[in-house]
């Protein structure tokens, strides 16, 4: 394993229930003032908002409301939620909803406590934010783990870029398996495919020979499979959904990083394409993932064979290029088996004449044995329109 440091910040609450049970004792510690960030209205239709609106009336504070976060937030909403912290002097923002709610709550947080542009001291300066608002999150889909880190994803729509820029982390996260339950199969698949790239993308990383990390990491991705198949059963199976909020939380909290350098390729990839058409996030790397593995599996054989034999049950004939493949071939098959895309045309994207300049935009990174190139990325894009 490569030399690492590690702590963590945020303190989690995780169980049915427990958002009623220990947010109000947590919230005196904050000051009067308090943003309640949320989406598009589901949390009004499904309870949530106004089991939290009681909690806050309940600790007395003084709640201003920004809503109408979308699930690609944009760095106009961003800024438009900073300036309401800003003329609110917001004390504590508290985020309810899922990763795309969340990452939008840590950016503002930074921006509402600088005159500076936090984009530009990201990407131009290269420089952390000092200050944060503190930020409590309350998470009502999982799948991104965006409440156990300080990123988040972007979109800065006047210059075409999907990226994630260094935010607040959540002071507390509270894993309210009540909250969840509502939330349609579909997005319960997509949040889970979401978690499940995340441990691609980190196994499938340097160093390629298996360190402790690895082999927590193999045993994450089985237990994704084993929960997904198990909630296309049974939607309302509570002990599994409370499996995959755990799980997609310990892909996000740095544990399975240790000792690696990841590139997040499908993730490069399916930010720009987000950013060019907007499409779900989960399902967008569902599409990928395949595709993009068979085009560099070659590059780390032993590291591919290792996923298809401990992850899939791949039997080991000693071929281990072969071996390789059919892991890859596993997953797409999984894929369908619980519902979900292969083709870009299945969620909604039918044109395909911007994919040069879509591949051409993704930032190519270091840190996986075969890194793709733009022409490769391209090839992808065509083969899974």
């Amino acid at each position: 394993m490569k030399e690492f440091y590690f702590e963590h910040p945020v303190k989690v609450y995780s169980g049915e229930g427990v958002t009623a049970k220990y947010l109000k004792n947590v919230l005196k510690d904050y000051g009067k003032n308090v943003m309640l960030c949320y989406g598009k209205g589901s949390v009004k239709k499904n309870g949530v908002y106004d089991e939290i609106i009681n909690i806050l009336n309940d600790a007395e504070k003084n709640v201003i409301e920004f809503s109408g976060i979308m699930p690609n937030p944009t760095y106009k909403k961003v800024q438009e939620g900073a300036t309401l912290a800003k003329e609110n002097k917001i004390d504590l923002v508290l985020a309810v909803g899922g990763g795309s709610v969340v990452d939008c709550a840590k950016i503002l947080c930074a921006q509402a406590v600088t005159d500076e542009d936090v984009w530009d001291m990201w990407f131009v300066k290269k420089q952390k934010p000092k200050k944060y608002l503190p930020l409590i999150s309350v998470v009502t889909v999982f799948g991104t783990g965006a409440e156990m880190n300080a990123g988040g994803v972007i979109t800065n729509e006047d210059k075409k870029q999907k990226a994630c820029i260094y935010g607040a982390f959540s002071d507390y996260a509270f894993l309210d398996i009540k909250y969840s339950m509502s939330a349609p199969l579909l997005q319960v698949m997509s949040g889970a495919f979401d978690t499940f790239s995340h441990c691609m993308e980190i196994y499938f990383a340097c160093p390629s020979d298996n360190n402790a990390s690895d082999y927590m990491n193999e045993g994450a991705m089985r237990c994704i499979i084993d929960c997904m198949r198990k909630v296309k059963l049974n939607p309302d199976d509570k002990e599994v959904r409370s499996d995959l909020a755990w799980i997609s939380a310990m892909a996000e909290n740095g544990v399975l990083k240790l000792g690696k350098e990841s590139a997040f390729q499908a993730h490069q990839i399916e930010h720009q394409l987000g950013a060019y058409t907007d499409c779900n996030h989960g399902l967008g790397l569902a599409v990928i993932s395949p595709s993009m593995y068979l085009k560099i599996y070659r590059g780390g054989v032993q590291k591919f064979k290792a996923f298809a034999v401990n992850v899939w049950g791949v039997k080991d004939n000693g071929d281990d290029e072969e071996i390789a493949r059919l892991g890859i071939l596993a997953l797409r098959e999984f894929i369908a088996e619980v519902g979900l895309p292969l083709s870009l045309r299945e969620i909604g994207v039918t044109d395909k004449s911007n994919f040069r300049e879509i591949a051409n935009s993704v930032n190519i990174k270091t840190g996986c044995f075969t890194t793709l190139t733009h022409d490769d990325i391209f090839e992808i894009l065509e083969e899974v329109f």
